[in-house]
């Protein structure tokens, strides 16, 4: 986060607005090139064998290639995925969503190269026709588990007739990549690996682990004790002024994490006490 947070003060001015406005702009432009000229898209997948001989564009025209659907969701589906993305940016930012789906590109991008070099150094044979299992398919996945996380109580109408929550659509998807990766070959494995890999680097970096701290799992120890004691005893007591509870209705009181022992400050001194340090 910290990584992150200095990233932004520098670069954050470049992010993309309304990022997932252009791709889904992009996948508008993937559904004609599919519909009108279906023998161009077997240009545009990422292909490492066709990479390493020139067509260099595979890099990044492999994200013109749509999601698979129906024509008849189609119009539905880009509509979730326009609403999961802007409600997702919202929440973490234009510049953290900037970098969690340019990460899952270059992720997915890196992973189809690496994968063809391991290949050839351990084979010595030229592994060809891999790019179909590299799609937006698996980084969109990511997305919707990521806005499991962050809104699980959002109720979508599966086939516009069945209510469901964010969280257990998400995971229902966890289970599907899952059952994939155990039946996909190899090039799947890796498409699966590489999305989820830009979920958990999202959802791991954004987690608050003082509250798992041992520090912070004592204090909250002291604090519950502290409330079971009898009515007669006063619970709270200023380490500076020795004022309670019973001193007035207003005063609050909290423990100070950074001295050592178990001392509470009235809200007059738990900003500007002496911290007590033992050694």
């Amino acid at each position: 986060m910290k990584f992150l947070n200095k990233m932004e003060r520098k670069f954050g001015k470049y992010a993309i607005q309304n990022l997932t406005f252009w791709l889904i702009g992009f996948y508008v432009l993937g559904y004609i090139i599919e519909f009108t000229m279906p023998n161009v898209v077997s240009y545009l997948t990422l292909e490492p064998y066709y990479i390493m001989h020139g067509e260099v564009w595979r890099l990044i025209s492999w994200i013109l290639i749509p999601p698979s659907t129906s024509m008849i969701f189609l119009i539905f589906m880009l509509m979730c995925y326009y609403f999961i993305g802007i409600s997702i940016e919202r929440v973490i930012g234009t510049f953290r969503y900037n970098v969690y789906m340019i990460g899952g590109i270059l992720l997915t991008a890196i992973s189809a190269m690496a994968l063809y070099g391991i290949n050839y150094w351990v084979t010595g044979k030229l592994l060809i026709g891999i790019g179909g299992y590299y799609s937006t398919n698996y980084i969109n996945m990511s997305l919707f588990l990521t806005f499991a996380v962050l809104f699980p109580n959002v109720q979508f109408q599966l086939y516009f007739l069945i209510p469901i929550r964010a969280k257990w659509m998400g995971l229902i998807e966890f289970i599907w990549a899952a059952f994939s990766f155990i039946s996909g070959n190899l090039a799947e494995r890796v498409a699966i690996l590489a999305s989820l890999a830009n979920f958990l680097i999202f959802y791991l970096s954004t987690r608050n682990y003082n509250r798992v701290s041992p520090k912070e799992i004592h204090r909250k120890q002291v604090y519950r004790q502290q409330m079971r004691q009898p009515q007669g005893v006063t619970r709270h007591k200023c380490a500076i002024c020795g004022r309670t509870e019973k001193d007035g209705d207003n005063l609050e009181f909290r423990f100070c994490s950074k001295c050592e022992g178990n001392y509470e400050y009235c809200q007059d001194h738990l900003f500007t006490h002496q911290h007590i340090k033992r050694s």
